[in-house]
């Protein structure tokens, strides 16, 4: 048995923000996929996934008993194959801000959900919100408390554009350049990065009134202009308004940036090579990078590898 292949997604703007309702923009990313499977002989990571797939379960059980008229599951099945040894086969990096558990929660939703909403029909405004809360209860198992937008994008495979909680839909964003200097790129870290800290700490500045306002006036103002930009192709004014952004998570998200990135991180915006920014919530993981010219970017950063997503 093998599932169909759910993808990893990349926020291409809105880490932390969101939160407070700044606007976000998510795309698909197809280098890193994962599906359902059952081997005769797994091997330890398969048992291991399949253990985590045995808890899951009896936590799926505990969402549909408290909110029975959100979700409900074909529970026989899926005690059934994950009795027989079903696992997620995923070459998604966890803790690399890619969103694997986000695909995971997309592939039982998918093949063990009853009365699912699918891609195929008409995609109202209500559906994409009722699906998003479904994924945030189902992938509040892996992190806490999730906005359940990584299952959503992995699940209908098309960027995503936050306007708000409340106001999401799905959009398309202009169409790769491939002969185009430009690139949106991921700088691996090396270290994995673990969501739930990083939220807390984020929360906890929250308490500080002068991090709430640079937060409003700053952070939020140039994410929004970044969405903006991206999505109606404006590079130009895409990157002065990068070059803000990636100055101002500098200055006041610090802890969420590996240490050996900072010094990187400003040589970005002080030579305008490229500038840099999350990837989720940080701390590791892969940092996202833009850039008017590849090769140029590529020289600064001649001791990592760049992983290019899109090209403008």
């Amino acid at each position: 048995m093998k599932g169909p292949l759910f993808y990893s997604k990349i926020l291409l703007f809105g880490e932390y923000g969101i939160i407070k309702d700044s606007k976000g923009l998510s795309i698909p990313y197809n280098f890193f996929k994962g599906a359902l499977k059952t081997d005769a002989n797994p091997s330890e990571a398969s048992k291991k996934s399949n253990q985590n797939l045995r808890e899951f379960t009896g936590y799926l059980e505990m969402v549909v008993k408290n909110t029975p008229d959100l979700v409900s599951f074909d529970f026989e099945a899926l005690k059934n194959d994950v009795n027989a040894g079903m696992y997620f086969d995923s070459s998604i990096p966890q803790g690399y801000g890619v969103g694997s558990s986000g695909a995971l929660v997309a592939a039982i939703y998918d093949k063990y959900a009853s009365h699912k909403i699918t891609v195929l029909e008409n995609l109202t405004r209500e559906k994409l919100l009722k699906l998003k809360v479904i994924f945030g209860k189902m992938e509040s198992f892996f992190h806490g408390k999730s906005s359940g937008l990584d299952p959503l994008n992995s699940y209908l495979s098309l960027p995503i554009l936050i306007n708000s909680k409340d106001n999401i839909e799905s959009t398309s964003i202009p169409s790769q350049n491939k002969k185009g200097k430009g690139a949106v790129f991921l700088l691996d870290s090396g270290t994995t990065g673990e969501t739930a800290p990083m939220v807390q700490l984020f929360m906890e500045k929250m308490k500080q009134e002068g991090f709430r306002n640079m937060l409003k006036d700053q952070f939020i103002k140039h994410t929004d202009a970044c969405v903006e930009d991206f999505i109606n192709g404006n590079v130009k004014s895409l990157f002065k308004n990068l070059k803000q952004l990636s100055h101002v998570v500098l200055h006041n998200f610090k802890p969420m940036i590996p240490a050996k990135f900072h010094q990187l991180w400003k040589q970005g915006i002080e030579t305008n090579a490229y500038y840099l920014k999350l990837c989720g919530s940080g701390g590791g993981g892969y940092i996202l990078g833009f850039t008017q010219d590849l090769e140029k970017a590529k020289k600064a950063l001649k001791d990592y590898n760049l992983e290019v997503v899109y090209n403008f």
